[in-house]
């Protein structure tokens, strides 16, 4: 028996409810642990460029967004070293690629490489939303980011993501509380 098109329409709607009640708010001392780690990983980054003499900007936005994953849930699977770096990573890959070797206009451009870098990323196993934004900054990010090319892979988003990480590894595992560890797994 078909369903009729307003059954259709009422169950496509019904979906978007959600119906289950929200988390409640983590504890003090896991917020803390949250920020000890994200400050120090963004603050280490953002002046990192400074003494290093080097000429583009170390920070990128898509840092932010992996910060709030790798110390705010440090658990999650997006948070994984895996995924943290490699989808940095093959992202920037993607969105260079994408910026360099294909002659569209930069709304399809923008498209293209976020669109391709979850499809690279979910058959290497790496997902890790930031990588969307990482793909995207290669396509808008403007002369500064274009004139790096392929270093861009290097230099902010290798050495950024690791930064990330080694911060990560040393904030996410000083709480005595055996649930707040980091890694879950490496590979």
């Amino acid at each position: 028996m078909m369903l009729k098109k307003p059954v259709l329409i009422k169950t496509y709607f019904k979906k978007m409810t959600g119906g289950e009640k929200r988390p409640s708010r983590k504890p003090h001392h896991k917020i803390i642990w949250s920020w000890l780690g994200a400050f120090l990983a963004i603050y280490l980054i953002s002046t990192l460029h400074t003494y290093l003499d080097i000429n583009s900007s170390f920070l990128i936005a898509s840092f932010g967004a992996s910060a709030v994953l790798v110390y705010g849930a440090p658990q999650a699977e997006f948070a994984q070293p895996r995924n943290l770096v490699g989808g940095h990573i093959l992202s920037a890959l993607v969105g260079i690629s994408v910026y360099e070797y294909l002659p569209f206009d930069l709304s399809f451009l923008s498209a293209l490489a976020v669109s391709l870098s979850i499809v690279a990323m979910h058959y290497t196993s790496t997902l890790h939303p930031p990588g969307g934004a990482t793909a995207l900054i290669a396509v808008i990010g403007g002369d500064s980011i274009h004139s790096l090319g392929f270093e861009y892979v290097l230099s902010p988003i290798g050495l950024g993501s690791l930064i990330l990480l080694i911060v990560a590894l040393l904030v996410n595992n000083l709480s005595s509380n055996p649930k707040r560890h980091y890694p879950s797994y490496w590979w």
